[in-house]
Parts: C-alpha cells; structure tokens; sequence
C-alpha cells in the first residue's frame, strides 16, 4: 500500500507545519521520513520521554508492534514485496532466548542461549544458564498449517552440556563442523571458547580458558574472521555486573586466537563494554559494539583489519543506537548491518545510515539468519521476519 506522511503539528506542540511524501510500503510496515522530524519544538512530549530512558522507543505514528519501520526507502530492497513478522515460540517468565545464536544449516536448527544473568534467566552465581534450539522446519510447518499471518508457539529443545560449559553469551559457526561458543565463566569457573558437536551426545571440547593464567572478565560474543580458522571475541565485565563473576582482573578488550598455534592477543582496546563482533565478507572490515549505555558509548564501531598482523586498525564511529545499546551483530551479503537495540533490531547500510528497524518494543541481543527469514530473540519470546536478504556464511570447515 502507498503510505503518505502528512504531519500537521503532529510531533510538536504549538508547531504547525506539513510535509508530504509517498513511499511504497508492504503491509505491516510504515514509513518514518526523517524530515517529518528533524524539528520537534520545543514543547514536544518526545523530550521528556527519550531523555528519561534511552530505551524508550520512537514510534512516532503510534504503530502497535510488532512492526517494521522504514526510515530510508532503501530498505525496502531487503524486506522484499511481501514480509511477514511473527511469533515463533514464547515461553512467559523465562528469558530463554537471549544470544548466540548459530545456524545449522544442514540440520535446519538454530541454536540459542537463555539470559546469563538477567532477572529472568533464572541464573548468577549458583546456577547455570542452558543452551537450546528450534527446529526450523517444525517452524515452517507450524506456519503452513496456521491462518495466514497468525502467530505459532514451536517447542525448544534444551541441551545437556558438560558441566565444563558455563554461562553461554556468544556463538558462531559452525566451525569445522561444530558449534563454537564463549562463555562468561560463572563464579571462579573459568570463561572459555568450547567446541559442542551439534548431533546427540552433545560432546564439548574446551579450547582456551585463558591468557596465559589470567582467567577472561567473561567472554561475550565471538566471530570466525573469513578465510580463516581464526577465532576473535570480546571481554566485557558483564559477568560481574550481573553479580556471577568475581571483580574483573583485565581491561576490557577484544582477542584473537589462533587454535592451530595456541597464540591468544589482544587486537583491540579503549572500550566501555566491548559486545558485539563482526567482520564483512572479505574480512578487511570488522565491527564491534559498545554497550556502556547512557552517557557512555551506545556505539558500533568500525575498524579496518590490518592484512598483516589481523590488528584492528583506525577505529572510527559506525553508528550511535538512538534507543538502548548496540548488542548482537550481523550482516546480509549486501553489506548492510544489523544490531540487537532498546526496541528490536536496527539495521544500517554499510555507510552507517539507519535505513530501518524492526520495532518489537522491547530489548533484543540478537538475531540470526535462516532458510525461512531472519530470527530475532527477543529473551521470552522469538519473532521471524521473512524476508529476501539472506545472512553472511559465518562458518568454516
């Protein structure tokens, strides 16, 4: 349907101005045109509510969620003629969906961690979080079956982990065939990288739980740099934030580590609370996010990979998050990257301009991409958008 943005002192108080314009949207989305505004006055009601919460989310024409919200019509290229955006499991109380999300594309599961920490996670110094998965064509079924556009509740399915795996917060793969993940370590349990085979019984294999025998603050999330077998994660202080490690013996950095050698080293520093990791395809580019939060950075940055040392070179801002922080990232095979934020996913173009979001009202970490669409956890529930943009190859054999 054609959306036509006419604001006439809509956005602020004792303000009367119009602006028209016609974009093309699916149903289910709206256009948000940036210049509608770029002027609140000074009597606008969004002040008080965006500077009482960062979280709070701008949703200017009242739109019930979930929803998409397109802000450049650039993004209509990546959501296709038709999208749909649904629930796909819900479980009320407990935050089992929370991050490190990995496709396993030949058995068609997304693997996924409950909140390591958080009031619903049911976890902290005594309790381990648990690592789960959907069965995505359980999902498409259920979606076959159901009314057009109505939501369906597809069961997990919780792993049975070695006990050596402790607090779950990133993953990625699969690596030579494995699932890769870091874990945050819980009490003077140590934070490592485990390989788990994805197949029944689940075996783990720790590979480094360490920098040489100084125990990790509590690892967070990790990505393969492509073309390599290289493993680079981040080290935020999380872990004693949520009260389930000890003080934090190291600053806040992000590593790399080579299995073949062993050789573990810091590539990146000067941040508040390192998160997010990611590379582009050709591995020359890589992304981390900041999660200080507040007046502290809410911030992706970018960094050029150095084709000599893998350093991380020249950091410069990518985008600021206008609602929560930047926590999980991927990116489509076009370039564009997409971030876990205050009110769902966002999503930038590769020159960092906010080209759209999927608006769920409330915090995600993270998301995946899959065969049937893009997963968005959103800790008590998960949503799918399907959509034609298709993920990154984040593996390596």
């Amino acid at each position: 349907m054609t959306i036509k943005a006419l604001f006439i002192g809509a956005l602020a108080a004792n303000t009367v101005y119009a602006i028209t314009s016609n974009v093309t949207v699916p149903p289910g989305a709206v256009y948000i045109d940036p210049l509608t505004y770029n002027v609140l006055g000074p009597n606008s009601t969004w002040y008080a509510a965006r500077n009482l919460s960062s979280a709070v989310g701008f949703n200017p024409t009242n739109t019930t969620s979930p929803f998409i919200q397109v802000f450049d019509p650039s993004f209509l290229s990546i959501l296709g003629p038709s999208p749909t955006f649904r629930l796909i499991a819900s479980n009320p109380g407990f935050a089992f969906a929370h991050e490190a999300p990995i496709y396993d594309a030949g058995n068609n599961l997304l693997f996924f961690s409950s909140n390591d920490g958080g009031p619903l996670g049911y976890n902290g110094w005594y309790n381990n979080s648990v690592v789960s998965f959907l069965n995505m064509s359980e999902v498409d079924e259920a979606i076959e079956a159901a009314s057009p556009g109505a939501d369906v509740n597809v069961q997990i399915t919780t792993l049975d982990l070695s006990d050596t795996v402790q607090m779950v917060n990133g993953g990625t793969g699969l690596y030579k065939g494995n699932l890769l993940f870091v874990t945050s370590g819980r009490a003077l349990l140590p934070p490592s990288i485990v390989l788990v085979n994805p197949n029944p019984p689940y075996n783990t294999t720790v590979l480094l739980d360490n920098f040489l025998g100084r125990q990790f603050n509590s690892l967070n999330d990790v990505k393969i740099l492509p073309g390599t077998d290289i493993i680079f994660f981040t080290d935020p202080t999380y872990g004693y934030i949520n009260k389930f490690r000890p003080e934090p013996m190291m600053p806040s950095q992000v590593y790399r580590f080579d299995p073949s050698t062993g050789q573990v080293r810091v590539v990146a520093d000067q941040f508040t609370e390192p998160n997010g990791i990611a590379f582009t395809a050709d591995g020359r580019t890589a992304f981390v996010t900041d999660t200080g939060g507040g007046t502290y950075p809410s911030t992706i940055y970018q960094f050029d990979v150095d084709p000599a040392t893998q350093s991380f070179m020249n950091r410069r801002v990518f985008a600021y998050a206008d609602s929560g922080a930047p926590d999980g990232i991927q990116l489509d095979t076009m370039g564009n990257v997409f971030a876990g934020c205050g009110e769902g996913t966002h999503v930038w173009n590769p020159e960092g301009t906010l080209i759209g979001k999927f608006f769920i009202n409330s915090t995600t970490a993270e998301m995946m991409f899959t065969k049937s669409g893009l997963v968005i956890l959103d800790e008590e529930r998960m949503y799918l958008v399907d959509i034609v943009a298709q993920g990154m190859n984040l593996g390596t054999m």
